[in-house]
Parts: structure tokens; C-alpha cells; sequence
């Protein structure tokens, strides 16, 4: 540690932070991230932004004057961050190497500094000023879970939504053990040396920033305080100071002193997601303070705060952000933010929106107590100590063991799992991007009332009474800006109400994904289709008469007990499309609910795409095995041309067949004449299939690289085959593989040169 402390103690310090969150996207049934078309070609945003922020940070390229790779970065060593838990659930399953990386870079920081680069998010990214006091508990515990889950640590600092603070919110950071949070400069109200009282007003232009705070709370508890360096950090994230690596360095090290801190804050997402390239701009920098250049040396929050604890004391202005200028009332009235691009919008919307959450959120409350004193030891603590189930550092029967009542009936612990449930959907409906944003009728506040109607949901089928109501006699206060999506009302009636799940629209999805996949098990047989908030099993019997398939179904719910099992019949439609048809249920009563019919066609289009994406990904494969093995063949009958011939003869079918032709040719199974390979690099420009194949090809190499002893030859022979026909590889990955891997032996040297990197 002495080691850390010296190379900590000298030099000028500097803190890169980055704020990475997405808004909560997930069906709350289904709890998954269902399409979204704004961001094809990607399925939806998290998949967008990873691919164009978190995945290039994590292998961000540093390049010569011939713009060959001279090394890889994984910018999370060098900087510090928070992800925010509901984006790090998503990326752990979907995007598991860049996850990875960032808990990796976590874990270089901690053993170079004795504190790593990660610090926590308040769960939900909710507005903790206007959040109750068992929300907030609950807010900071569940962080504080996922958080050690993921990092293996406790966090010692944790980011606040917006930067939103009051006094009761650091106590409570204060009182769960977390020593330090980040404000911004405006959020100074007077500051004072540690042992005197000489309290003196304090603003963006005369706070010191270089050094950290200690704010002393009501209980007698205390928090440190950061305040990054604002001017610096709006050049960052609005001024395009990233459009140039040596720029950008330059106002660093022109601006880290001989003493203190010099720390900057911005949402990660800045890097390479709002200014593309961003992410090379900043590994240049942490390249150039990582060597020691001018002097400058990196640390994060945690490591300096270790040597150098506070020695002037702050007190904040109360109920302050960092987004807002007007404290929080971008998160409950029409305060002017968010209007500046849209002239004559309001946000009036704002405040029925918030009331009519909060009145539901307190009648659920209100429900949660009540129910909860007969089935929980302790219903405030059970609730926050829920969080460590959903981290999975505590496991149900231990938390039932600990939480519950003893001697409980099968139904009442599933009414308990389902109050906590509830509790978790109706916190989710509070992130703050349902307000940040200039209309109603945009997505978050959309997702924001449906995970309200699931916690509602949840609520009624523990005997509440039905909220609807409720929610509605506020919410048909606001209207959307768009007079095409009409009032609050409306938006409920026509989108949300829609999205509401039933054990007929969940089969319905089953159904329709087995087929869509390719999955449909004959008579007598069973198949599982699982989503990460529930799973259906189904049983097909013998078909029907009219020819529909009918069968037996049990739904599981995550982190619910019990099952909710029934019989099913699909009826599939006479011509029309795979979606239609229809699915009726009958119940364990044996009574057919005929009311209960429900084509696929009704789901909402989120769930109607996904279904469409499982039959295009099998389709395509399809489709592409049969190219591949008919093209394996027609390779070889590619006739050279003759006499004054110059394109091939039914050139437009050939043409068809260019990317499995290509494929033929790269993975060397065939010995082409020139003319072949000159049609395949005329037919490449604008090929409708050429991204696909630049992936595939990507994928091959990949392998070759990831085996146990790797084929360098043949990753050479792949891209000069590519190169001769104009298909362009995604060497992204492998590129990633060859740095992480295989730079090192004097044999994948040439590899390594084909793959673009310089040389050593």
C-alpha cells in the first residue's frame, strides 16, 4: 500500500468521471427489453448506445498517422464511473464482454490505487428530494447491493440521479455507509474552513473545486462532497472539445494544477454515442496522464479523498440538480427546461403526472403495510433488504427465512413475494426521464405509467383495490404537446392500457415464438419458453378436430412461488398472417372463458416485433445454410467469360447469391477464375447483404483466434480473400481478441499487421 500511497502523493491529479445510465426500458411482466423503433437497425437503445459508447470504451483504439492500431484501451481502468443497476442487468446478459470490462477495469484501479474507479447509482435514478423516506432507504440499500455484487466491494461513493440532493438524502448516504458523492459547483451554498465559522457564500465562480468537502449533517454524521469543474465539463459534454485527442489533452493539462484536484463530470454516454469518436479523444488523454506526460497523474475520487480528506466544510442549496437551474422542478412542473428547441411546448404535464404516480404509489403503500404486517417480520426492512435478493446475494428461501412471518401458507408467501414485486415496479415508475424530456406522449413517461399498471397489477391480485381510477382523474389533466396523441386519457386508453399482460396474450407469445423458431413440439410432447421475468411451460396434446393445437400450460414467475397453470387451444387463422388467430385459456376450474381470446396480432408492436425478429433470425439461417450448400456447387460453375463477354450471363441471379458465393471464395473452398472474383468486387458496392457478410466473416475470424492453438495463416489467407472481392470485414472483435490474446508470439505478428494493427 506504501507503494500506492507514494505514487498517489506526488504530481498533478486528475479524475475523468463518467455517469452511464439508460432510462428503464424492460417490460415490467416480461422484464426484458422489448424493440424499439427509434433505434434500428439496432433492436433498441441499450443495444444502440452499448455498441456506439460502453463497447468502444471498453477496446477504444489508439491510432498511428496511417491509421493502423497501436494499442487498445479499456478506458474503465483510467476513469472514473457509475453504471446505473438496471443498465448493468441488461449488459450482463446481452452484452457480457463489455460487462466484463468493466468490472475488469474496476478491479485494475483497485490494485492500483488501493480504490477502484466505481462508484454506485442510486437504483432506480429517481429524484431522491422528491422521493419519500422509505423510498430513499430503499433507493441507496438496493444500490448499495448491486453494487457489491458486481464489484465484489462495498461502494464508497455513490451517484445521485441528476446530481439531486437534499440534507435527508446524505444522511441517509451517510448512515449506509457511503463516504462521498459528486455535485455540481452550483449546488455550493456557503463553505467554511473545517474549525472556524467563517461561512462565506459560495457560486460557480469563486468555489474551489480542486479539493473535496465535508458537510455536516443533523445527526451527527458526515459525507464528503465533490464538486467537478463545470466550464471543463460543459466544453466536454456540449462544446465539442472531443473533436481532437490532442485538444482536448491540451485543456487538461493547461488546466490540472500543482496542487489539488482537477476533476470533470459528464454523462459517459458523451463518449462516442453524442460525439462519435469521443472515446478515442479521451483514451488519447488518459494515455498521455497514464505516461506521467507534463506532470499529470490519474486518480479517481475514492483514492484521493483517502489522502486527502477534506479541510473546508460546505453546506449545499437545498433540493438542487445539476440539469435543472431551477432546483427539481424539472421533475414536477413547467419550469422552462426542455423547452428551448420547441417553441410554443409546455410541459404542464409534468405535475398530473407525478401526482397521479404519487397517489398510487401511496394508496400501494398504503396496501404493502397493511397486508405486509401479517406476512413480514418487519415490512420497511423486508422491503429494503429486498434488493439483496434481486443482487442475488441473498437467495429466497434464506430471505423468507430471515423476512417472513413463520408458518405461512403457500398463498400468502406468494402474496408476500408479489407485494415486494409490486414495490419494485412502482419504485421504477419514478426514474427521472419521464419528466426530463418535452412530451408525454415520448417513451419514458410512457414506460414510467406502464410500470405503474404492472405494480397496480401486482397490487390487485393481492386483494388492493383497482387503482385506475386513481391514476386516471390526475392524469387526464395532462395532455401531450401533440394534438395527434391527445390527452393523458388518451395515451392510457390507446397505449398503455394495451400493454397490460394476461395468461392468454403470455401463451399467445409462447405460441408464436415456438413457432417462429422453429420450435413447435409435436403431440405428446413439451417445450419452455423463457423470458427473464417469467417462464411458460406448455404440453401439446393431440390436435384437434378443426385442426388447432391444444394443450396444458404453467407459468412461472422470477423471484414469485406458485405457478399459474391452465389449458390452452390455438386456433390458427385461415390465411392471414402468423399472428393471427387465437388463444383461448380455461382455467383450473374447467371453465372456458370464451371472452379470453386473444390473437398475437393485439399485443402491443413491441412484443408483435420481437416475435418477427425470432422468425427473420431463423428464416435468414435457414435461407443461408441452403445458399451456402447450394453455392458450394455453383461456384464451380462460374464459366469464365468469352470473346467480348464482359458480366456474367443472368448477372442479376448470380447477383442474388453474391454473399454465399463470396463466402465460398473467402473460406477457400473454391479456385476461382478472374472473372469470378472480378463480378463478386463489382457486385460488393451497395450489396444489400454486404453488412451481413462483414459479420459473418467478422465471426470466422473470431473463431480461428479464440482456438486452443490459432491458425494465423489461414486468419491472413481470409482477409486478402475478403480483400480481393471487396468484402469488408468487422475485424472489431477479432481485432479485440488479437490485442487481449495473441499480440505477443512472433507468429501472429503477420496476423496481427492483416488485422490492422501496426507494427511493434
Amino acid at each position: 500500500m506504501g507503494g500506492k500511497t507514494d505514487a498517489l502523493a506526488g504530481g498533478r491529479q486528475l479524475c475523468i468521471h463518467g455517469h452511464f445510465y439508460q432510462p428503464p426500458r424492460e417490460d415490467p411482466w416480461m422484464d426484458t427489453i422489448f424493440p424499439e423503433g427509434s433505434a434500428a437497425p439496432f433492436r433498441h437503445w441499450n443495444e444502440r448506445i452499448c455498441a456506439e459508447s460502453y463497447a468502444p470504451l471498453a477496446w477504444a483504439r489508439r491510432l498511428d498517422g496511417q491509421g493502423r492500431i497501436t494499442e487498445i484501451i479499456n478506458c474503465y481502468e483510467w476513469m472514473s464511473f457509475n453504471f446505473g443497476p438496471t443498465l448493468l442487468t441488461w449488459m450482463e446478459r446481452q452484452a457480457p464482454e463489455v460487462y466484463a470490462r468493466i468490472l475488469e477495469g474496476d478491479s485494475k484501479s483497485l490494485a492500483r490505487l488501493g480504490h477502484g474507479n466505481a462508484i454506485a447509482q442510486i437504483h432506480h435514478h429517481v429524484i431522491m428530494p422528491l422521493a419519500t423516506d422509505q423510498e430513499k432507504r430503499a433507493e441507496i440499500a438496493w444500490a448499495l447491493a448491486d453494487f457489491e455484487a458486481r464489484f465484489g466491494r462495498r461502494a464508497e461513493g455513490l451517484w445521485l440521479s441528476e446530481a439531486a440532493v437534499d440534507t435527508r438524502t446524505l444522511e441517509l448516504l451517510a448512515e449506509a455507509g457511503v463516504r462521498f458523492t459528486i455535485l455540481a459547483p452550483r449546488q455550493a451554498r456557503e463553505v467554511a474552513d473545517i474549525s472556524q465559522n467563517n461561512w462565506t457564500a459560495a457560486h460557480e465562480g469563486n468555489l474551489d473545486i480542486r479539493e473535496p468537502y465535508l458537510i455536516e449533517l443533523p445527526l451527527g454524521r458526515s459525507i464528503a462532497v465533490y464538486f467537478y469543474d463545470g466550464p471543463l465539463s460543459q466544453a466536454v459534454a456540449f462544446e465539442g472539445l472531443l473533436r481532437h485527442g490532442d485538444d482536448f489533452w491540451g485543456r487538461l493539462s493547461s488546466l490540472a494544477g500543482p496542487k489539488g484536484l482537477l476533476a470533470l463530470a459528464t454523462d459517459g454516454e458523451t463518449y462516442g454515442h453524442h460525439f462519435k469518436f469521443g472515446e478515442m479523444a479521451l483514451a488519447f488523454a488518459l494515455s498521455q496522464a497514464r505516461g506521467g506526460v507534463e506532470g499529470v497523474r490519474l486518480t479517481n475520487y475514492a483514492a484521493y479523498l483517502a489522502l486527502n480528506p477534506p479541510k473546508r466544510r460546505a453546506r449545499i442549496h437545498e433540493d438542487s440538480s445539476w440539469s435543472c437551474a431551477h432546483g427539481v422542478e424539472r421533475w414536477r412542473s413547467d419550469c422552462g427546461c426542455a423547452t428551448e428547441h420547441r417553441p410554443g411546448w409546455n410541459q404542464r404535464w409534468r405535475g398530473p403526472l407525478r401526482e397521479g404516480l404519487r397517489a398510487v404509489k401511496a394508496r400501494m403503500d398504503g396496501h404493502y403495510q397493511e397486508l405486509g404486517q401479517t406476512l413480514f417480520q418487519d415490512p420497511d426492512a423486508a422491503v429494503v433488504q429486498y434488493g439483496r435478493v434481486l443482487a442475488g446475494l441473498m437467495d429466497a428461501a434464506a430471505f423468507e427465512q430471515t423476512h417472513f412471518q413463520k408458518g405461512l401458507a403457500p398463498a400468502e408467501r406468494d402474496a408476500a413475494w408479489k407485494l415486494l414485486t409490486m414495490q419494485k415496479w412502482a419504485l421504477s415508475s419514478f426514474a427521472s426521464c419521464a419528466w426530463f424530456f418535452d412530451d408525454l406522449g415520448r417513451i419514458e413517461p410512457l414506460n414510467a405509467l406502464t410500470f405503474a399498471l404492472r405494480a397496480m397489477g401486482l397490487g390487485q391480485r393481492t386483494g388492493m383495490e383497482d387503482l385506475e381510477p386513481l391514476l386516471l382523474s390526475h392524469l387526464g389533466k395532462a395532455s401531450s404537446n401533440d394534438p395527434a396523441l391527445g390527452s393523458g386519457h388518451d395515451l392510457w386508453t390507446h397505449e398503455i392500457r394495451p400493454r397490460r399482460e394476461t395468461t392468454e396474450s403470455i401463451l399467445a407469445q409462447a405460441l408464436v415464438r415456438l413457432w417462429a423458431e422453429g420450435r413447435m413440439p409435436a403431440p405428446g410432447g413439451r417445450a419452455e419458453v423463457a423470458w427473464p421475468g417469467l417462464a411458460v411451460e406448455l404440453r401439446v396434446g393431440e390436435a384437434t378436430a378443426s385442426g388447432a393445437l391444444a394443450g396444458s400450460a404453467s407459468i412461472t414467475w422470477a423471484r414469485e412461488s406458485g405457478s399459474d397453470d391452465c389449458n390452452w387451444r390455438w386456433e390458427r387463422a385461415n390465411g392471414g398472417g402468423p399472428l393471427d388467430g387465437c388463444v383461448q385459456v380455461e382455467r383450473g376450474t374447467g371453465a372456458k372463458d370464451t371472452a379470453k381470446c386473444v390473437p398475437a396480432s393485439y399485443l402491443c408492436w413491441g412484443k408483435r416485433q420481437a416475435l418477427a425478429l425470432a422468425w427473420v433470425r431463423r428464416a435468414e439461417a435457414d435461407s443461408w445454410a441452403q445458399q451456402c450448400a447450394e453455392s458450394r456447387q455453383g461456384a464451380h460453375l462460374f464459366l469464365p467469360y468469352r470473346e467480348g463477354q464482359t458480366t456474367q450471363t443472368s448477372a442479376e441471379r448470380w447477383g442474388r447469391l453474391w454473399a454465399a458465393l463470396c463466402w465460398q471464395w473467402i473460406r477457400g473452398e473454391v479456385v476461382p477464375s478472374r472473372d469470378f472474383l472480378d463480378f463478386l468486387k463489382n457486385s460488393a458496392q451497395d450489396h444489400p447483404e454486404r453488412n451481413l457478410l462483414a459479420m459473418r466473416v467478422g465471426e470466422a475470424l473470431v473463431a480461428l483466434l479464440e482456438a486452443k492453438s490459432p491458425n494465423f495463416a489461414e486468419v491472413r489467407r481470409i482477409l486478402e480473400r475478403a480483400a480481393t472481392v471487396g468484402a469488408e470485414p468487422d475485424l472489431w472483435s477479432a481485432q479485440n481478441r488479437y490485442w487481449l490474446r495473441l499480440r505477443g508470439p512472433v507468429a501472429s505478428r503477420e496476423a496481427g499487421l492483416a488485422l490492422g494493427f501496426a507494427e511493434d
